[in-house]
């Protein structure tokens, strides 16, 4: 079967800050329905691929490419319909304390005019009200509409984040240490409804994290439609799924590693067995 196009490709890309190399001779693709989880110590580049992957940077050498579409030298108003197609959700998930929750998740809809256009006032038959329910019920908290932010715990305001996102119904979902400070139980459900996403959409996940389990939920397990559950993904002998998540380790601005699970398990170099799942 023929190779779906890429979703991002990033070719031979390196990005600087004066002396300070922050993205070093970068290559890899991405496409639909696949997973990267990015690992690497602070000042990686881990961010810096994930800011240039949306255009918010530019490579100082090197192509990149997101929806087969070169991006490098694109102006900022040239990238609002490429960005439509993406969805963020930052590390602390960037809500909006003074607006309720509902009002935070409509608001990627109501402020950018290529969204507003297609899911608003393009013939569409939901309402504005139906799809921010919609997406909120999608990370089971369709119940809290009118509560503001600081109402509910920090793993809710998480999910709302991800609600916030997926109303555009990206195809690229970036995700900034999504678990980062929760507690593991809640981490696990935040990766829950990522899985869901990715089974039902198909989207294309690019993740930084610094907790291997993120990881390794990614990797071994996927979302059932038909029963609503997170289950084990079989052996790839199998259904040859679960080789769509792939491990990446950055530093210094270079992707030291890739490579499934297995592989980031059985690597020998120090640097690189700093993020395996501790034995």
């Amino acid at each position: 079967m023929e190779e779906a196009p890429a979703v991002v490709h990033f070719d031979d890309v390196s990005i600087r800050y004066g002396d300070t190399v922050a993205l070093d001779h970068v290559s890899f693709k991405l496409h639909p329905g696949e997973s990267r989880i990015i690992f690497g110590a602070a000042g990686s580049g881990k961010t810096i691929l994930m800011k240039a992957a949306a255009g918010l940077v530019k490579p100082d050498s090197g192509r990149i490419f997101v929806f087969g579409q070169d991006i490098t030298h694109l102006k900022e108003g040239q990238l609002y319909e490429i960005r439509a197609r993406i969805g963020f959700l930052f590390q602390e998930g960037g809500l909006f304390d003074s607006i309720n929750i509902a009002d935070n998740v409509a608001y990627p809809l109501l402020n950018q005019p290529t969204l507003r256009h297609k899911f608003l006032e393009n013939g569409h038959d939901k309402s504005l009200h139906d799809r921010v329910k919609e997406a909120l019920t999608f990370v089971e908290l369709g119940h809290t509409l009118e509560k503001y932010p600081s109402q509910v715990s920090g793993g809710m305001r998480r999910r709302v984040g991800i609600a916030r996102a997926l109303i555009t119904e990206p195809a690229l979902m970036l995700y900034d240490s999504p678990t980062a400070g929760l507690d593991p139980i809640t981490s696990n459900n935040i990766i829950a409804v990522i899985l869901k996403e990715r089974e039902t959409r198909n989207t294309a996940t690019l993740m930084v994290t610094h907790r291997y389990q993120d990881g390794h939920l990614m990797a071994k397990f996927r979302y059932n439609p038909d029963s609503e559950n997170i289950e084990q993904v079989p052996p790839v002998a199998e259904t040859g799924k679960h080789q769509r998540t792939r491990f990446y380790v950055m530093n210094q601005g270079r992707i030291v590693f890739k490579g499934s699970e297995e592989e980031l398990q059985a690597a020998e170099d120090p640097y690189v067995r700093k993020f395996r799942r501790r034995s």
